[in-house]
């Protein structure tokens, strides 16, 4: 199998994590890269000594995102639209791949306040019971009520699966490890 060593890279977890290590190189005489974060589908894994995920890419994208939303319709929408545009477009591109990252209280708690932010700037108050207040009215979930809820429907999904499909799933989940811990 060819490996494209510009799109490859090496990353150490687990309690050597820091400890300097030998280049790799593929058959083709290029050597692999070692960083201290990798993108592997859409989820940045970070170098640490627990397996840890990075939210900072993340929660660029969804400013990002929300500020395209409020470029396109600004105040001219009502709120329910701007709403209804945030929960389609924007909520999809914070939560992508979370269910199967182990987050701490702080990182869950700095994807409420990227919510809680979009929601004083849609409106246009700093007073956090407001916030909540409209939040209630609109049944808006906060990320950290919507993310155990996706934790359990994925686990869920894997306990109906036929056991030959976890067997392979768990056989490469564990190569993956094997190699992220090397």
């Amino acid at each position: 199998m060819a490996i494209n060593c510009k799109k490859s890279c090496c990353l150490r977890v687990g309690s050597r994590c820091d400890a300097v290590c030998g280049n790799i190189v593929s058959a083709s005489g290029q050597v692999i890269a070692w960083v201290t974060e990798m993108r592997y589908l859409g989820v940045y894994v970070t170098q640490s000594r627990t397996f840890k995920c990075s939210l900072e890419h993340v929660k660029r994208s969804f400013y990002r995102a929300a500020n395209a939303v409020f470029a396109q319709v600004g105040r001219v929408a009502s709120e329910e639209v701007t709403l209804h545009l945030f929960k389609s477009k924007c909520l999809p591109v914070l939560l992508y791949g979370l269910e199967v990252c182990p987050l701490v209280k702080s990182q869950i708690s700095s994807l409420d306040f990227a919510v809680n932010r979009f929601f004083m700037k849609l409106f246009n108050t700093s007073n956090i019971k407001m916030i909540k207040a409209c939040q209630c009215y609109f049944s808006f979930e906060l990320p950290s009520v919507i993310i155990p809820k996706r934790v359990h429907k994925f686990i869920r999904k894997f306990e109906c699966q036929d056991s030959r499909f976890l067997r392979h799933y768990f056989v490469l989940l564990d190569f993956i490890v094997f190699i992220l811990l090397q």
